[in-house]
């Protein structure tokens, strides 16, 4: 599973193009700009557009994936920026993150395989101190009828990959929910996000 998975992101990645843009996505956006910068990790950042736009905010930016082709673009997307993010390459549980560590987390359409994502979750959230925010955004259960319309709007096909409230409300059960709410969204990101679609948008704050 490991190396199919690797397989589709270095694929995807590899190509001349970002696949989802270079622009922040609207949600992270508008919450970053909300809170004063700090220590961010983001989590599977593919080609770094939401690593880049805090580093620029002015936040210390820590990030990972598994795609060595993520990397080297999110690393030349920087550079073209003039600043710096702290990427990893690998699987959470190799990386050596240090515990209560960050002050947000960042999780933006991060569609971990289905029997890996809840203990991602539970992991990331060791790596946040208390008081910290995760900032949650990724398509719901709800989304394969809008996928069934338009292949073009993206996401995982499999339901299990998908995340409901619910999930979150377990994922996450020390934390203050300050957001969590199932949207429509109108996506215009890159070439592989857009049209309508439906997410899950949490915002929690760690107790």
């Amino acid at each position: 599973m490991k190396e199919v998975w690797l397989q589709k992101w270095e694929e995807r990645y590899g190509q001349d193009e970002f696949a989802y843009g270079i622009a922040p996505n609207n949600y992270l956006k508008s919450q970053l700009e909300k809170l004063e910068p700090s220590k961010i990790l983001f989590a599977a950042e593919g080609e770094g557009r939401n690593a880049v736009f805090a580093a620029g905010l002015g936040w210390k930016v820590s990030a990972f994936d598994i795609s060595i082709e993520g990397k080297r673009k999110a690393t030349s997307l920087a550079d073209a920026n003039l600043v710096e993010i702290d990427y990893q390459i690998g699987f959470l549980p190799d990386l050596g993150y240090t515990e209560e560590h960050f002050d947000a987390i960042a999780l933006i359409y991060a569609h971990f395989p289905a029997d890996i994502k809840s203990a991602y979750h539970q992991m990331l959230s060791r790596k946040l101190r208390k008081g910290g925010q995760v900032i949650f955004e990724a398509f719901s259960k709800n989304h394969l009828s809008y996928l069934a319309k338009n292949k073009d709007v993206g996401g995982p096909t499999d339901a299990d990959m998908l995340f409901s409230i619910e999930e979150i409300k377990n994922d996450f059960v020390d934390f203050e929910i300050l957001e969590l709410a199932e949207v429509e969204v109108q996506l215009s990101e890159g070439l592989y996000h857009n049209g309508t679609g439906s997410v899950i948008r949490f915002l929690g704050r760690k107790k």
